[in-house]
């Protein structure tokens, strides 16, 4: 029971962790994509959104090399830093944020690149700065969006696999997270705890896209 709630706050925590960083980091990189004329910006766009048709694999393989203490930038780290990623949460964490990147930052471009122009012109006439502009403005008017990408980074974060697999492998207590115990769980036909984590992550990733089209829904009423 004990192994049982560890794995379970263990996946939450690295969806807490993961979501809260990206949608830090993505909001002015979905504010650059929204409304930048930068004549490159789909080689950018094309990069951002990689994970969402690279095999987990694939992925993994490259950052598992990257992050090796053995070559380069992994190397890097262990020796001038005594910091090894490989086989540890910070690791995982670290892919997963990379894995997820699309999944909050697509949400987030759509609402801003939706939202009339007027919006920022009538702000900028009043004398608001852009940094105003956006924290009181544009970011309000996309809460629908934000939302979405909340959701969706979380419940893609907490049925990672690949990735998380081949970055973190499966040791208790500090990487295996719920998607491998229960891989785990059916290699070992255990299949009453597999039934048990299967049911737990069916059930959160249910609840948040009742959440989503909850949310969607309400926003086309308001808005009709």
């Amino acid at each position: 029971m004990e192994s049982f709630v560890n794995t379970l706050l263990l996946t939450g925590k690295m969806a807490v962790i993961t979501t809260a960083v990206l949608f830090v980091l993505s909001l002015p990189i979905a504010y650059w994509l929204a409304y930048s004329k930068f004549k490159l910006k789909v080689i950018f766009e094309a990069l951002l959104c990689m994970p969402m048709v690279l095999p987990p694999t694939v992925m993994g393989y490259y950052f598992l090399l990257l992050i090796s203490p053995t070559r380069g930038f992994g190397a890097f780290l262990s020796e001038h830093f005594d910091i090894q990623l490989a086989f540890t949460f910070e690791g995982v964490v670290l892919v997963s944020i990379i894995a997820n990147l699309p999944f909050m930052i697509q949400p987030l471009q759509n609402g801003f690149m939706a939202l009339p122009k007027s919006f920022r012109e009538a702000a900028y006439t009043l004398g608001k700065s852009r940094w105003t502009t956006f924290w009181r403005v544009l970011l309000p008017n996309i809460k629908p969006s934000v939302i979405t990408g909340i959701a969706l980074t979380f419940a893609h974060c907490i049925g990672e696999f690949g990735v998380v697999l081949m970055i973190g492998g499966s040791i208790p207590n500090e990487t295996r997270v719920a998607s491998i115990e229960l891989y785990d769980q059916v290699q070992a036909l255990n299949y009453d705890l597999a039934n048990q984590y299967a049911f737990i992550l069916f059930a959160i990733s249910f609840l948040i896209l009742l959440i989503i089209f909850s949310v969607n829904k309400k926003n086309k009423i308001l808005n009709s």
